[in-house]
């Protein structure tokens, strides 16, 4: 029973999750880019490829998680969702698919912009965590984990590097006070 429960929250979250960025979207569409970092890209393509291997029903006869895993599914999934639809509401119409700047771009420092500077980030970690643990074999999460991260990185950088050549020393005393997606992880 906790199995389905776990399986059913688990696409409700994501469900939920896909929402915040459909709205999102909405905000952003006629909102002119001035500079993109193409090379976001790549992170983007390894990010989901780590999802897609988090997804892939590939494990041995009779796999199904422990209770300890589904429980921890179940408690990081809400907060990663509420996370990507507080960060999508926060970074408003300046939301991209790809690390980009738009006209009259800001730098967003409110809401869990205070705490991360890649909540959106923060918060697709969460919900390649609570996948992970509800559905995914050990190895094929451990792969998963390994490309969102290179992926991630990749796209922090990009953005980063976006941000501070726009900003220049408000993005840097930025950086040097708020973590980049994981707390305690500049």
């Amino acid at each position: 029973m906790l199995r389905i429960i776990a399986l059913t929250e688990l696409g409700l979250c994501w469900i939920a999750w896909v929402l915040a960025f459909a709205n999102a979207r909405r905000r952003a569409t006629f909102q002119k880019k001035t500079v993109r970092a193409l090379e976001s890209r790549w992170g983007i393509i390894l990010q989901m490829a780590g999802f897609a291997l988090a997804w892939a029903y590939v494990r041995p006869p009779a796999f199904e998680q422990p209770p300890a895993s589904l429980i921890a599914s179940m408690l990081l999934g809400p907060p990663s969702v509420a996370l990507a639809w507080t960060a999508t509401h926060h970074l408003g119409k300046q939301w991209r698919y790809e690390a980009a700047l738009i006209e009259g771009h800001e730098l967003i420092q409110t809401g869990p912009y205070r705490w991360v500077r890649h909540p959106i980030y923060a918060s697709m970690l969460g919900m390649l965590l609570t996948t992970g643990t509800a559905w995914t074999w050990w190895p094929m999460f451990l792969a998963a984990l390994v490309l969102f991260v290179m992926g991630t990185e990749i796209r922090v950088r990009a953005e980063d590097g976006l941000l501070a050549k726009h900003f220049q020393e408000s993005f840097a005393k930025y950086r040097a006070r708020v973590y980049a997606y994981v707390p305690f992880i500049r």
